[in-house]
């Protein structure tokens, strides 16, 4: 089950059904869609965050496979301005994090606030050992938090994305190493 998260200036809280609205408006941006799966559909379909909700990410969570969290200002909690996603390992290579925000919301440290609470529930919560990430080395400010929560690089390889073929970095970083962090 995914529980409801805090920050200092945002409010995780687990998707639901009732964001597909929001998803639906905000989503379909390039600049949030380009460095994401190809298997987002490109262009997004005008049932594309309903289907992905019943289709994908509520029957996850369901599983236990996934965390999933809308993103939302404790100044204005209504508003969806983004989401963040765990995925339980099933292999090595496996990513097990990613995030987008509103390109309006951006630049101003609210995805670092929201990946740090996600990283900590994923380790200190769900006892996970080691987290993973994979990030399209154009997307700088992506790689910006990734580094900031001291992950390191461990593998450049390439990957398909909505936009392209890119290269990519690996990330990791382990229980211990995060925790070090953030005593």
């Amino acid at each position: 089950m995914t529980p409801r998260l805090e920050t200092d200036r945002l409010l995780l809280l687990p998707l639901g059904v009732d964001d597909a609205t929001a998803i639906q408006h905000l989503f379909p941006q390039w600049e949030i869609v380009r460095y994401l799966n190809p298997r987002v559909p490109w262009p997004y379909p005008a049932d594309g965050a309903e289907v992905f909700l019943r289709d994908v990410a509520l029957p996850a969570i369901a599983r236990g496979d996934e965390w999933l969290w809308s993103l939302r200002l404790k100044a204005d909690p209504a508003a969806l301005i983004g989401l963040i996603h765990l995925l339980a390992p099933k292999n090595e290579e496996m990513d097990n994090r990613g995030f987008w925000i509103d390109p309006a919301h951006q630049g101003r440290g609210l995805m670092t606030e929201a990946a740090d609470a996600a990283t900590d529930f994923w380790f200190n919560t769900l006892g996970f050992a080691r987290l993973r990430t994979s990030k399209a080395v154009p997307n700088q400010a992506s790689s910006r938090i990734t580094e900031k929560q001291g992950m390191r690089r461990v593998a450049l390889t390439e990957r398909d994305y909505v936009g392209g073929r890119f290269p990519t970095e690996i990330w990791e970083i382990t229980r211990d190493e995060w925790n070090a962090r953030r005593t």
